[in-house]
């Protein structure tokens, strides 16, 4: 594997930069009239306009080269057809699998999934209809008006910012909660209310040993059986996603009631599996398998466009030419749509646990960045919160920007009020704001000529600040389904790049074995002397002085 440095294309980008150092935005839209027609693609109900970027047509072409030249297309089928891409772990990375729409095969290790696939798609629709027709039945009788999902990471995260950008679309009088933190008031406080004969717990867990939720799932049992006086009520109340039956039957749960997870989906891709079941189970299977529809999509464009005209790879190639060209080591999600207002979290895991890595395919230590840090907010909140940085600070942060054309909600001008800022954001960051400008602004106050001198560098703002505007008709699951599969086919055009493996977490795992070391330390009381002076010094003082 040639390095990715050495690369002609790579070379050539250092070239370009340097010879564009101080190129302009607002220069090359007043040079170019028709630049928008030129830098915005459409999918479907989809339109990215990266228009707004430091770009010319001859450094997408050069970001083109470089994804050729590191063998997007040649990854991308090895994806797809099975091969075993996440290489540590000497797994398949077939998450498209479980939304493949077509009626074609995908085979891992010689075998086709598919049918698999589907049975468990068929085994979610039979269980959510039943909760949602009340069929399902707790201990004494009383239908489920109440969902617990129990997991942590992948098995939380996708499931609530679904579950929350398809609230319109949600059943009346169902509701849906979700338990990921170990810390006992998330458990405490999610129970408080509710009513034991009317609520199902889904416990999420692969190897249904993972420490955060097996002790949350163990205090919602307690918790159900302390009210029903009836251990068996378990087997009516909990389910399990899981891969370890054992365990899950050992708890309590009927075996019927376990549905499968597979070892060639990592957990940041589970959404689309059993793990959705929280989702399907809210807004009806049909609607479950629009959003599978949605993403199957754009895992066909991804496949299938020239990388010219390709949206995954077009932001991937975008964040790529910021992060190693232009030192920037951030990069913020802006929804504008308060169902999406987990979008950011959501995605944070997806690009940071996926590309936050430091180790090529071939063990050697990285050279140059790889993954950003990912952070992001609502639009309008974020207007009133850290948007003066973004305008006016020392850092370089490119942003996408998200909006629906069409609320579900439309009430007199709310809708008209949120694009207007929408719009008006994404061009003062291009534009920002000049020494002429801020002179004329502040004479226009009234102000005197001295107070326009002392004034007027406060209000300069160098504008020429990168964003993304990704606009579509309204969101709806099939949409939203689209969307997610984007950013997950741009999380891998970036980690091919980079050379990284994007499916594997082995620091995840690290804190993991720490803390259970550390766990029966502070279980048992014990005198530490084997840590770090602070690790030891901190137990102690916890020992010390701590009611637990």
């Amino acid at each position: 594997m040639e390095k990715l440095t050495d690369l002609p294309a790579w070379q050539a980008l250092l070239e370009h930069k340097k010879q564009n150092e101080n190129i302009l935005m607002r220069d090359l839209f007043t040079q170019d009239k028709n630049r928008f027609e030129e830098f915005h693609l459409r999918f479907h109900d989809i339109l990215l306009d990266y228009s707004k970027n430091r770009v010319t047509r001859e450094t997408m072409s050069l970001l083109i080269d470089l994804a050729k030249q590191s063998g997007i297309k040649d990854w991308t089928e090895k994806m797809f057809s099975g091969e075993k891409i996440n290489h540590t772990e000497n797994r398949p990375v077939l998450h498209t699998a479980l939304r493949n729409r077509s009626e074609q095969p995908v085979y891992v290790n010689g075998q086709d999934v598919m049918p698999e696939v589907l049975s468990e798609l068929e085994k979610m629709r039979t269980f959510s209809d039943a909760i949602r027709s009340g069929q399902w039945l707790g201990y004494s009788g009383k239908p489920i008006i109440d969902i617990v999902n129990i997991g942590v990471g992948g098995s939380d995260l996708g499931p609530v910012m679904v579950t929350e950008a398809l609230t319109p679309y949600g059943k009346t009088g169902l509701h849906v909660h979700f338990v990921s933190n170990v810390d006992p008031s998330h458990i405490c406080n999610t129970l408080r209310g509710l009513d034991p004969e009317r609520t199902l717990f889904i416990v999420s867990s692969k190897s249904f040993t993972t420490q955060d939720t097996i002790m949350n799932a163990q205090t919602a049992r307690d918790w159900l059986i302390e009210n029903s006086r009836n251990e068996s009520a378990v087997a009516k109340h909990f389910i399990a996603v899981a891969a370890n039956v054992e365990a899950a039957t050992s708890f309590g749960i009927e075996k019927e009631n376990i549905f499968k997870m597979w070892d060639w989906v990592g957990g940041r891709y589970s959404l689309w599996s059993s793990i959705g079941l929280s989702v399907a189970i809210y807004i009806g299977m049909d609607r479950f398998e629009s959003m599978l529809q949605g993403a199957y999509e754009m895992d066909q464009h991804f496949r299938e466009a020239p990388l010219e005209e390709n949206m995954p790879v077009i932001l991937a190639l975008l964040g790529i030419w910021y992060n190693n060209f232009h030192n920037a080591e951030s990069h913020v999600l802006l929804p504008y749509d308060q169902h999406l207002h987990r979008f950011p979290a959501y995605f944070q895991q997806g690009d940071m646990e996926s590309n936050g890595k430091s180790i090529t395919r071939d063990g050697n230590l990285v050279d140059y960045a790889t993954g950003p840090i990912i952070w992001g907010e609502l639009g309008i909140t974020g207007q009133h919160a850290f948007y003066q940085n973004l305008h006016q600070g020392t850092h370089l942060v490119p942003a996408d920007f998200i909006v629906p054309l069409d609320s579900l909600n439309p009430v007199g001008d709310h809708h008209i009020v949120l694009l207007a800022n929408f719009f008006a954001q994404t061009r003062a960051l291009m534009t920002g704001k000049n020494e002429d400008e801020a002179r004329a602004e502040l004479i226009a106050e009234g102000c005197s000529e001295e107070e326009v001198e002392r004034l007027y560098p406060s209000r300069l703002m160098p504008g020429n600040k990168p964003s993304n505007t990704i606009l579509f008709k309204a969101l709806t699951p099939k949409t939203l389904g689209s969307l997610i599969a984007m950013y997950e086919h741009k999380i891998f055009t970036q980690g091919i790049i980079w050379q990284i493996n994007s499916y594997d977490q082995p620091a995840v795992e690290l804190g993991k074995k720490v803390a259970a070391t550390i766990y029966q330390d502070l279980k048992h009381h014990n005198a530490v002397e084997n840590y770090d002076a602070s690790t030891n010094g901190l137990i102690k003082y916890f020992l010390e002085n701590s009611n637990d």
